[in-house]
């Protein structure tokens, strides 16, 4: 990123003294911590400061952590599942289960893929029906056994394409909104990166839903409003201001419940600490959900999205 120069430039000095420093050389210590104090002074500067724009270009850097690091950060004795018992298994949706600390919980979450290969395979995170029906098979399952579930939503929506729609995508996210809405347990949706229309949605049903500071959340991409409103792609960041599409927009118009802090400016930078901090907010919001029963979580549920948005009647 352009506003990212002056912060890459000093990490690599950083991590040039780093590997002298702990190839003996102590006498490099002084000057290691002056610019690693520089360094988190600086991105505290620049990201403070950023405007929605380059938000939307934060939420889709690609070393940013995506759902597959997370849960190997936050969770342990991950096990996925896979298909959807109808046609085939989507890898843009990843679902199975694993403990948080000691306390069993299902895991769903888009995933988009790291490199060329994976996310041609991930299809860049934009699920297919399949995925969305498997997600529902996880959750029901969870329900079944009386477990949280979690959600990671990081995609730019549902896969559009003549196959996706042949098999079924709208009724797919359909029935994942009803199902999550209805769920007889806890459930905490995180959105991690990019939010995007009713893809995103479909995992986006929660009793709490949390928001990285650096991810987006939107009807429509700023490209897609651009091209609408104005027939025109140079006009993306007024769009992006328009859709109020950032953490502490949607934190303001009440559409998520908490925004959830990213060490050293964004996430990307320190992917552990990202991932600390967050599972300190998780286990924060779960904790006075495992206390309520099955109806108040249904409930709390519905009373919160009744509440988003507002209406003049004439």
């Amino acid at each position: 990123m352009d506003f990212e120069k002056e912060l890459v430039e000093l990490h690599q000095k950083i991590s040039q003294l780093k590997r002298l420093y702990q190839l003996g050389e102590k006498e490099k210590e002084k000057e290691l911590r002056r610019l690693q104090r520089e360094f988190r002074k600086k991105a505290k500067e620049i990201y403070s400061k950023l405007d929605p724009w380059e938000r939307v270009q934060l939420a889709r850097h690609p070393q940013r952590p995506h759902t597959i690091d997370y849960i190997g950060l936050i969770f342990k004795d991950f096990i996925e599942l896979h298909g959807d018992r109808r046609f085939g298994d989507d890898k843009a949706i990843v679902a199975g289960f694993g403990y948080l600390d000691d306390l069993p919980i299902a895991i769903i979450g888009h995933e988009k893929g790291r490199t060329t290969k994976e996310k041609m395979e991930r299809n860049f995170g934009m699920p297919h029906p399949e995925g969305y029906r498997k997600a529902i098979r996880v959750a029901k399952l969870a329900e079944h056994y009386c477990l949280p579930v979690i959600t990671f939503v990081d995609t730019p929506g549902a896969y559009p394409g003549i196959g996706a729609e042949e098999r079924g995508q709208s009724e797919a996210i359909a029935e994942s909104l009803y199902t999550f809405g209805y769920l007889k347990v806890p459930v905490i949706a995180v959105v991690i990166g990019e939010g995007g229309s009713g893809g995103a949605l479909a995992l986006g049903v929660a009793n709490v839903v949390l928001m990285l500071q650096n991810s987006i959340y939107s009807v429509i991409s700023p490209e897609g409003c651009a091209a609408i409103l104005w027939k025109d792609q140079s006009k993306v960041k007024d769009a992006s201001r328009a859709l109020k599409l950032t953490a502490k927009d949607l934190l303001e118009l009440k559409v998520i419940d908490a925004i959830v802090p990213e060490p050293l400016g964004s996430a990307h930078w320190d992917p552990v600490r990202t991932a600390r901090v967050l599972k300190r907010c998780i286990k924060k919001h779960l904790k006075p959900l495992l206390t309520m029963n099955s109806q108040e979580l249904v409930n709390q549920r519905i009373k919160k999205f009744e509440k988003m948005g507002f209406f003049i009647e004439r």
